[in-house]
């Protein structure tokens, strides 16, 4: 009698959030692409990657340095785990950075990472809650 949406107690329904939460930190906007939320989806995937990207841009990719900066690298780990191989690639000091565009290049990178954190949060939620109940309802006729 009670479905999938409707029982949220069951194993399968954590392994559920689970999964959502860490594709949701994978990729940017990924956790909604899985519960039917593809234009939200992808409208996060867009807009973070496209506030990161920016700010490598600006400040380099030296502004991913878990040793030097590692305050911002706590923000910036949660867009994603492409982050630690960045840092990674960074720990060796090859990539300098200097004055004010790598503060803004850290402030920028570091925001993008706590609004995946706050989407990441978010797609868990609405599958917790079942998907299009609270938000987004107008997708389920579209699917």
């Amino acid at each position: 009698m009670a479905n999938s949406a409707n029982n949220r107690s069951g194993p399968d329904h954590a392994l559920w959030l689970v999964i959502v939460g860490l594709a949701a930190w994978a990729v940017p906007g990924a956790g909604h692409f899985l519960i039917r939320e593809r234009k939200r989806g992808v409208i996060l995937f867009v807009c973070i990657t496209a506030l990161f990207c920016t700010g490598l841009y600006i400040g380099s990719i030296g502004v991913v340095n878990r040793v030097a900066s590692w305050p911002w690298f706590l923000a910036q780990i949660f867009f994603s785990p492409a982050v630690g191989i960045l840092s990674k690639l960074t720990q060796n000091g090859q990539f300098p950075t200097y004055g004010r565009p790598c503060d803004i290049g850290q402030i920028y990178t570091g925001i993008a990472g706590l609004l995946n954190l706050l989407c990441i949060l978010s797609s868990v939620y609405m599958a917790y809650c079942g998907r299009g109940e609270l938000i987004g309802a107008e997708e389920d006729e579209s699917a």
